[in-house]
């Protein structure tokens, strides 16, 4: 339905350990609606299934989530009981091994849009057009190998040996659902001094306080 532009806001934290990974998706879990997307990208180890993990938990939904490698789909449906109960279900994709739009269609992800927030693991490229608007968010480890490392002994998804090594997570938002920032009572998670929000949107600061532009100016 939609090619990606320029984001419409951009945000990025570095979390260093897994907890403040799952901090940060129990976050954003309370902006989204049903047949919100999220296309999560980074290597393996980055921290994608601890995000999705925190995300889940935050949308009240069945605990349990790993990653579908195998599966290629988990449905998690929303608990009565839970945080959030009358909430999305979450749609969990792992699309590594998909090729083309063909196998994507035929995941029939729009079966879920009504009900679920969905999120693709490895989607860039490949999922954007089911949709016109979704969120793009990209973990990389500190430590990640450079390009063309040889990735013969992968880790996981923050094992015991890296829990504590640093990641950056950053959040690009495209299309008219997300045009305007949402209000997300971040948690106090450092965030790199590069990291900008596009100009007319509010800025979140490490403590998760909202900063608009003119509040910007007349605190100056």
């Amino acid at each position: 339905m939609s090619a990606a532009g320029a984001p419409a806001w951009e945000l990025a934290f570095a979390p260093a350990s897994a907890e403040e990974t799952q901090a940060l998706g129990a976050a954003l879990a309370g902006a989204l609606a049903p047949g919100d997307l999220i296309v999560l990208t980074g290597e393996l180890g980055a921290g994608k299934t601890t995000f999705t993990q925190g995300l889940g938990e935050g949308l009240g939904v069945r605990p349990g989530i790993i990653s579908p490698t195998f599966v290629l789909v988990r449905i998690h449906p929303n608990l009565p009981d839970g945080p959030r109960p009358g909430g999305p279900d979450l749609v969990h994709v792992d699309a590594y091994r998909l090729e083309g739009e063909g196998e994507i269609d035929d995941l029939d992800l729009e079966n879920w849009a009504d009900t679920a927030v969905t999120v693709v693991e490895w989607g860039r490229g490949r999922v954007e057009h089911l949709v016109d608007s979704w969120l793009d968010i990209e973990l990389v480890r500190a430590g990640a190998p450079a390009p063309g490392a040889d990735h013969a002994a992968p880790v996981l998804d923050f094992d015991t040996e890296d829990d504590d090594e640093p990641r950056l997570l950053r959040i690009r938002a495209f299309g008219p659902r997300w045009a305007e920032h949402p209000q997300v009572p971040w948690p106090a998670v450092d965030r790199p001094a590069s990291a900008e929000v596009t100009p007319g949107d509010a800025e979140v600061t490490p403590g998760g306080a909202e900063v608009t532009p003119s509040e910007r100016e007349a605190g100056r």
